[in-house]
């Protein structure tokens, strides 16, 4: 993932009124293999990039139809299918003041006339460096959401296929669906996406964290009150089930939910209607359940403490989200799509990580799921100094002390070399759903070293799965 993408050849806009000055610009672009356009006026300037923007643009400050300050605005303004405009500013009048005020409307390099041959060709190559870096982003980008089934769930092991399976089943529907998953795996994420992906898209999407609140207020929340109902209802509300009429209602944390209330959830969701509290009379109410819990509901039925009615009415379509630790060949996508989220969110120049930190967040555990690794992968951005992320900026939590033997490290120790392989290898092909290309990258060895070692091991075609990559 650090790997630096080549130099690209240029689209480069050039603003220049004076001709013969933008002319000498021109030939020496043209000279590095770039293709050129030369604009007159500032105005004529601002009409090309409206035709076809340009990766670089090249503008003189002062110009005599209009600042050129104006340029560098409308170009922060351009959002094309490519990366914005660098912009380089040129002029004969240089200040400090004029200099500030450049980098600060957000042009890349300011440079004073005469210009220096030498200096406009290496302020060039710097500019190149960046833009093939903004461009290899948003190629990766668009790799990464055409590699996952629903925009922000990440995810292409076998697990999380099989998550996706069942979503793309239900997605159309109305069936309520019981999301069960570690906290952090990401359960309301896929509550919205089932939302945002059906028929109910057009209306809310209303969420509600059972474990929040006490029995009396939950019970108003859900379903609404009249004014007098209790102390301190001075009005009429509306509760969460009426708001979402229509749409989806998301109930976080189920297995939180107390059992008189979970006695007028299962009413609601039989019979298609709600009583406020204080008042006599049902209201109709068109909605879908989606629910979530990070507990034992099996076990929580045995025990009494939930209603088994309503776990089967809950559990019409179940969903099972796997831990991060259980599907880690999907982490260097995670933490590549979070990079460069949080890279752009706070302005920070973090484009890559170096292979040394990602071993360290690929030894680790997280307890804390998708969401650590978000927060993880933030605060590296926040703390790197340059565009790689070095293993100084993983935060202490993550990185183990000294002399520690990784948690994975322990469960293998003892084993003969042989097994660990194996095992290795066996977990890795059911991960990636069987993909020999992707299971050969992520153990570091070649596919065809790796079919050697199938056949050596006798593993099934079940393990195995189905190959999209084909044979050597």
């Amino acid at each position: 993932m650090s790997s630096q993408p080549a130099s690209p050849e240029l689209s480069i806009l050039v603003v220049e009124d004076d001709a013969a000055h933008g002319e000498v610009i021109r030939d020496v672009l043209e000279q590095g293999g770039h293709r050129v356009r030369l604009a007159t006026s500032g105005s004529e300037g601002l009409a090309l990039l409206e035709q076809d923007t340009a990766d670089l643009v090249i503008t003189d400050l002062r110009l005599q139809d209009l600042d050129g300050l104006e340029i560098v605005a409308r170009c922060r303004a351009l959002r094309e299918g490519r990366a914005v405009p660098q912009v380089i500013v040129v002029t004969g009048y240089g200040t400090v003041e004029g200099a500030v005020k450049a980098m600060r409307a957000g042009a890349l390099h300011y440079l004073q006339k005469p210009l220096d041959l030498g200096i406009l060709r290496e302020t060039i190559r710097a500019a190149e460096s960046r833009i093939a870096l903004e461009m290899h982003n948003r190629e990766l980008q668009t790799a990464i959401d055409k590699s996952f089934a629903y925009p922000g769930i990440l995810g292409h092991t076998h697990s999380m296929q099989r998550v996706f399976d069942v979503m793309n089943q239900v997605m159309d529907t109305d069936a309520t669906v019981l999301i069960r998953g570690e906290s952090g795996t990401g359960k309301e994420l896929v509550a919205r996406a089932l939302h945002h992906a059906g028929p109910r898209r057009q209306k809310a999407f209303i969420p509600l964290n059972c474990a929040a609140l006490a029995e009396g207020v939950l019970e108003s929340e859900l379903f609404g009150h009249e004014q007098g109902a209790f102390t301190g209802a001075t009005a009429q509300r509306k509760g969460r089930f009426e708001a979402a009429d229509g749409g989806t209602l998301f109930l976080d944390e189920i297995g939180d939910m107390p059992l008189a209330t979970q006695a007028h959830l299962l009413r609601a969701l039989e019979a298609g209607e709600i009583t406020r509290v204080g008042s006599n009379e049902p209201l109709q109410v068109d909605v879908r359940v989606v629910a979530a819990t990070h507990r034992d509901l099996d076990a929580m039925v045995r025990e009494g403490r939930f209603r088994e009615d309503l776990f089967f009415r809950l559990r019409v379509v179940q969903l099972e989200l796997p831990p991060l630790r259980e599907r880690l060949a999907d982490l260097p996508h995670l933490v590549e799509h979070f990079l460069l989220e949080a890279a752009e969110r706070h302005g920070k120049p973090a484009r890559a990580i170096a292979p040394e930190a990602l071993d360290i967040l690929m030894s680790y555990r997280w307890p804390g799921n998708v969401r650590e690794l978000k927060n993880a992968v933030e605060s590296m951005v926040l703390l790197s100094r340059g565009e790689t992320i070095t293993p100084d900026a993983v935060p202490p939590y993550v990185r183990p002390a000294a002399g520690d033997t990784p948690d994975i490290l322990k469960s293998l120790s003892g084993l003969p070399a042989e097994d660990v392989e194996r095992a290795l290898i066996t977990n890795t092909l059911r991960d990636v759903g069987g993909n020999r290309e992707r299971a050969s990258q992520l153990l570091g060895i070649s596919t065809r070293t790796l079919y050697r070692k199938i056949k050596v091991y006798g593993l099934s075609g079940r393990d195995r799965q189905a190959d999209p990559a084909g044979s050597d």
